[in-house]
């Protein structure tokens, strides 16, 4: 380099070889690859061609992402993307994948792909955690969870309403359950043998139309108690109580309540349910009898005793220092609390600020209480809780597990609720001709459509459910919409739109709401009964309905002569052979036994006086409004219309039921039918031989 001042000196020459400054980096050749052959380049995709053997296994989870994928196959993001792009499938090294295509992008790499959900996965975490360290993990026995069933108003509530000290009957709408409640509760009688330990009862309905809840209850429980009441006996929703509990498989305790009134019979309960297949202890079977009052709170601490016993023999465990995993007892939306969920912790201990999945949400434990609306900060197993922090309102009888990692905790509740989306995109778009042909068969069918909020999630699941069962072969009940919370403007403009009703249990419409509904003459009906909803909405089926005409045969008259009068036309001469004819009766021409006309009495006659009516065997003249054209001999029929409602037809369910029985039958009957003729021909042909 030259020193400050100086020139600069010439550059140095170029030796041969050696590239300059704007020289080319490489030298240029004219010749190209062969012709069909490519040379790949650096680095380029490595991507499998035709089949590639099996050479190993892979498990992995719902929605799992390309990235994740790419490692679990243990290829480049960038060949996987390349991969699923030659099989039309556009994605991002972050998109989440349908388990069908991962099963099959898999094969291709030579892996088998084992797709498990969330909540398998975790699981099987838990446990390999416990199996790789124990020594902080220590099981303890848990309280038992109790589901207390039966028929409606059998004292279910007011049962464990006597054993908590508590008047939840009294909250209840007509007196009936209709929602679970969960309550934990101690055994404080100190002379007990049971002293000090603690029992968790959910209170399940008993109406009818709860039979989906009353099944949650009975899955998500360690021992069943039927009530039933020692005055009214085995009923039907007591034998499917039982029939939940057994296909739960858990042990059942028959509570015989309502012994203090004077009609009560409690053998005669033991003896209906022997009947049943349900044995007391005291008869040779297996099934605990506890004869209890709720009323004068008679035997209670035996019915508490009973099920701690129950509980030792069939003893349950849980581990307190694991994560926490429960079940999704009930969900609503409240006002000032946002999406409430009441959880039964079943295994771990839960806490507040605690990140969590539950279904197709997620949230974080921003605060809990008990079932005694008591803040807590945490909640062992067996224990009930309400926690607030939701995302969006879980459905009831969802699992609900505590993650580490919340983002992904949100892209698997985002992943989930975009499957749900498009499972209901596709059922509802799809078309077979079998589906085309009842369209066409329903083309006539009335619609009355409803829009349906509630409280709770699992009432107005329930209620969505049974209403829609309601659809008849003439009138179909569709909910367009069910939701939680309030009724809102957003719900008043979509039955607007779609000629529907508004249906609130439990709740009420806000104030916009109301003048909204005014405006746009919506018809909001509010219930809290289930029972008076399903009497109102099969009133308005029959208010869809075109009415029927009956008609009532009044009397019968002959026409004996025709006379003609100026101005007015002709007038029959008639004789009433039959009943009785009134001026104000329909009336048809019958000549030679066909109908020629059908209309009204313009006036009726005898001699020169108007006449209201006229009886049988007495002569009359009759003016026919707007005919004149009437012979000797004619008959004119007098008669009264009657306006009916129609007929709702036959139950759309039962009617799909029959029908698909009687095709059950008849493919049967052809399948016996190839098999005998086969019989015959074998039979024929080894005569021949």
């Amino acid at each position: 380099m030259p020193a400050p001042g100086e020139a600069p000196g010439p550059s140095r020459p170029v030796r041969a070889g050696q590239r300059g400054r704007g020289a080319p980096r490489y030298e240029k050749n004219k010749e190209v690859a062969l012709k069909g052959y490519s040379v790949p380049r650096f680095g380029g995709p490595q991507i499998p061609q035709g089949d590639v053997p099996i050479t190993k296994t892979i498990t992995v989870t719902e929605g799992i992402s390309v990235k994740d994928l790419a490692e679990k196959l243990d290829v480049r993001g960038k060949d996987l993307i390349a991969t699923l792009l030659m099989r039309g499938v556009m994605v991002t090294v972050n998109q989440s994948l349908d388990g069908e295509l991962v099963k099959d992008v898999a094969r291709q790499f030579g892996a088998d792909a084992t797709v498990i959900s969330v909540e398998e996965q975790l699981e099987n975490e838990a446990i390999e955690g416990l199996l790789e360290d124990t020594s902080n993990m220590v099981e303890v026995v848990r309280a038992p969870v109790v589901t207390i069933m039966g028929h409606v108003d059998h004292g279910k509530t007011s049962l464990l309403d006597a054993i908590r000290s508590t008047d939840v009957a009294a909250g209840e709408a007509g007196g009936i359950t209709q929602h679970i409640g969960a309550y934990k509760v101690k055994i404080t009688k100190p002379d007990s043998p049971a002293f000090g330990r603690e029992i968790v009862f959910l209170d399940t309905p008993g109406h009818e139309a709860f039979t989906r809840m009353r099944a949650r209850g009975a899955k998500i429980t360690d021992i069943v108690v039927i009530v039933v009441a020692a005055d009214d006996g085995v009923m039907p929703q007591t034998l499917e109580a039982i029939d939940h509990a057994r296909a739960a498989k858990v042990p059942i305790i028959v509570a015989v309540n309502k012994i203090d009134k004077p009609d009560a019979d409690p053998s005669r309960v033991m003896n209906q349910l022997a009947a049943r297949g349900v044995q007391a202890t005291s008869m040779g079977g297996d099934t605990e009898f506890v004869e209890v009052s709720a009323k004068k709170r008679l035997n209670l601490d035996q019915l508490e005793e009973m099920i701690c016993l129950v509980a030792d023999v069939n003893e349950q465990k849980a581990t307190p220092e694991r994560p926490a995993v429960g079940t999704v007892i009930e969900a609503k939306l409240d006002r000032g609390r946002g999406a409430v969920a009441s959880i039964l912790v079943q295994n771990g201990t839960l806490r507040t600020g605690d990140s969590y999945i539950v279904g197709n949400t997620f949230g974080k434990v921003r605060a809990m209480f008990n079932d005694r609306g008591l803040e807590i900060k945490e909640a062992g197993p067996s224990t009930p809780v309400e926690i607030l922090g939701l995302e969006s309102i879980p459905d009831a009888g969802d699992t609900f597990l505590v993650m580490a990692d919340r983002d992904k905790a949100k892209g698997i509740a985002q992943y989930r609720k975009m499957k749900e989306r498009e499972a209901q995109l596709a059922k509802s778009s799809r078309v077979s001709l079998e589906g085309l042909a009842e369209q066409i068969k329903q083309a006539g069918v009335k619609d009355l459509n409803l829009i349906l909020k509630g409280d709770v999630q699992g009432s107005v699941e329930v209620l969505a459910d049974s209403l829609q069962r309601m659809s008849t072969e003439k009138v179909r009940v569709k909910v367009l919409h069910s939701g939680v919370g309030a009724i809102t403007e957003s719900d008043i403009l979509l039955a607007s739109a779609s000629n529907a009703v508004v249906i609130g249990f439990n709740v009420r419409p806000d104030r916009k709401a109301t003048e909204v509904a005014e405006r746009e003459n919506v018809e909001i009906r509010l219930h809290s009964i289930i029972y008076e909803l399903q009497d109102q909405i099969t009133k308005a089926m029959y208010g869809l309905l075109e009415p029927v005409f009956k008609e009532n045969y009044a009397g019968r008259a002959t026409v004996l002569n025709v006379f003609k009068i100026t101005k007015v036309g002709q007038i029959a001469g008639c004789q009433v052979t039959d009943g009785l004819i009134k001026r104000d009766n329909q009336v048809r021409l019958l000549r030679d036994g066909e109908e020629v006309w059908k209309g009204k009495i313009s006036s009726l006659k005898r001699f020169k006086d108007d006449v209201s009516e006229v009886r049988s065997g007495v002569e009359c003249g009759i003016d026919l409004a707007g005919y004149k054209d009437i012979k000797v001999g004619d008959v004119i029929e007098a008669f009264t219309t009657e306006k009916m409602a129609d007929e709702l037809g036959r139950n759309s369910a039962e009617a799909k039921k029959e029908r698909d029985v009687a095709a059950l039958k008849a493919a049967k009957d052809a399948e016996n039918e190839v098999a005998r003729a086969e019989a015959d021909t074998a039979k024929a042909e080894a005569a021949n031989v």
